[in-house]
């Protein structure tokens, strides 16, 4: 029997999201995810064990269904006017972007993205059944303004900073955006706090204007999955209403707020791995000659160039390759002309991008096919 005749066609047909490799063995340099490289504020474990409590009896009770405390600290964290009624929480980002695509997208209604950006865009649409409006960059990676102001998308997902280049677009720019694009924008703010400028002051002016969050970059918690909306009340409402009930779990609620409660904690660590990517970045431009991506998130995305100085698709994988053979991870994209030729680089710890640089000698020294 075919089972999957049972489901609807365009279920039958999807390419699931493929995340980068999760190794379950110690031992590996891990910069493929873009996790952060070091451990959450100590209130987080201290704010789960009084969740638990002695027997773990809480845990036989729903949460709040709204994350109504959450929602309040997301709204004082940010300010701008920013209230309770202007944020939604979500299992991760992925489940707000999830919400978005429910909510604004139909075989009728097409979504809009530029590419390359986040590829769970592409298969969340798929999901819906929904139609997609791709504008693709070229290697100057600049927003290409009119293109996106002339999409038929009734909501148009804009990453910024940009995965997997790292590029960040200025307010000024989304603004002009918004002048003319007369949908929905979703700015996906994932690696904000890591960047020079964000979105949030747009909100009061912009009702259309939606920026997403998540606290698995900056705040180390990729394992509790939270994330969030800031947007004008109404579009809240509508998420609200397609939301899943119950999405985000006690624990998770817990470990959130104990998070944003520690802005000084967490501040430390963003510029400590701003001031390790800067560096790394100014090593691939000038030390190697690596063309690499101004970054304004926790990674870097650089194409790399072999010992006789030749770069493209096949540069790109034989230094993978070399570096997965030896433990450590980083990622490569190579179904699109745009993105064959990089690595995308997590920013790790000192030590962890030292393990890097040093793979990376030994890559070029060694002899073809390695």
């Amino acid at each position: 029997m075919n089972l999957s005749s049972l489901a609807l066609p365009h279920v039958a047909k999807l390419h699931a999201y493929t995340p980068g490799l999760q190794p379950s063995e110690p031992g590996w340099v891990k910069l493929n995810t873009n996790e952060c490289p070091y451990p959450p504020s100590p209130l987080v474990a201290e704010a789960l064990r009084r969740e638990i409590g002695e027997d773990g009896a809480s845990l036989r009770l729903y949460p709040n269904p709204k994350s109504s405390s959450l929602r309040a600290a997301v709204a004082q964290h940010h300010g701008h006017g920013l209230r309770e009624e202007n944020i939604i929480i979500g299992n991760g980002s992925d489940d707000i972007l999830n919400l978005l695509v429910r909510a604004f997208c139909a075989p009728q209604a097409a979504a809009g993205f530029t590419f390359p950006s986040y590829s769970l865009y592409p298969v969340l649409i798929e999901i819906q059944d929904g139609r997609s409006n791709v504008i693709e960059f070229d290697r100057s990676m600049r927003l290409p303004f009119d293109r996106i102001a002339s999409s038929p998308a009734k909501a148009f997902f804009l990453t910024s900073p940009n995965a997997p280049t790292g590029v960040a677009f200025a307010n000024a720019d989304l603004e002009r955006i918004l002048a003319t694009f007369p949908g929905l924008l979703v700015v996906d703010e994932a690696y904000a706090p890591f960047a020079w400028e964000n979105a949030v002051e747009l909100l009061a002016r912009h009702p259309r204007l939606v920026v997403v969050r998540t606290l698995s970059k900056a705040y180390a918690l990729a394992g509790i999955r939270v994330g969030y909306a800031l947007a004008h009340a109404e579009i809240i409402g509508l998420l609200d209403g397609v939301r899943d009930s119950y999405n985000v779990n006690r624990l998770s609620q817990a470990a959130a707020l104990a998070a944003l409660s520690d802005p000084g904690y967490y501040g430390a660590i963003i510029e400590k791995i701003k001031a390790t990517r800067d560096f790394h970045v100014g090593d691939f431009i000038q030390g190697r000659g690596w063309f690499t991506y101004e970054s304004s998130a926790n990674f870097i995305f650089t194409e790399p160039k072999n010992a006789a100085g030749g770069s493209g698709p096949t540069v790109a994988r034989a230094a993978y390759d070399f570096l997965c053979a030896r433990k450590v991870l980083v990622r490569h994209f190579p179904s699109h002309a745009l993105t064959a030729s990089f690595l995308r680089i997590s920013v790790g710890t000192d030590g962890e991008m030292l393990v890097l640089s040093d793979t990376l000698d030994a890559w070029l020294k060694a002899p073809p096919n390695a």
